[in-house]
């Protein structure tokens, strides 16, 4: 049930993105150019999304665990380090570059673009980099 609830999820989550058309990376470079032709679509989108999410949030915080799980996987740490905000500035960089993030990267191969392609096969190969460096060093 587990994976079916993961497949659903992924699958409205993409639909979404393509239906605001998200998936487009100039509409995102657009909201990222704050001097030149601002394109607030992006904005309007994460607004939707907060005010679908916040409720829910609040409704799910008061169980005692997820429907599908034994308990909530909650982050349990709250400081900043150097690893976070350059992972952070990392991802804005490449978001701003290509206009794409994972979620936008992954719908966007239906397309068959040669493009996208390469981008996913970047992150990918970035991911798994990540992953040994992290490995490395515990």
């Amino acid at each position: 049930m587990r994976l079916l609830t993961a497949l659903l999820s992924g699958l409205l989550f993409g639909a979404g993105l393509a239906i605001s058309g998200m998936t487009d990376p100039a509409r995102v470079r657009g909201f990222l150019d704050l001097l030149g032709a601002w394109d607030p679509t992006l904005a309007f989108v994460m607004g939707g999304a907060l005010l679908v999410n916040t409720p829910l949030y609040w409704l799910t915080r008061r169980r005692a665990a997820p429907l599908f799980e034994p308990a909530f996987s909650v982050p349990t740490r709250h400081d900043l380090d150097a690893r976070l905000i350059g992972g952070a500035a990392l991802f804005g960089i490449g978001w701003a570059l290509a206009g794409y993030c994972p979620g936008p990267a992954l719908v966007s191969l239906s397309t068959g673009s040669g493009l996208v392609l390469g981008f996913c096969l970047a992150m990918f190969a970035g991911m798994m980099l990540a992953d040994r460096i992290g490995r490395s060093r515990s």
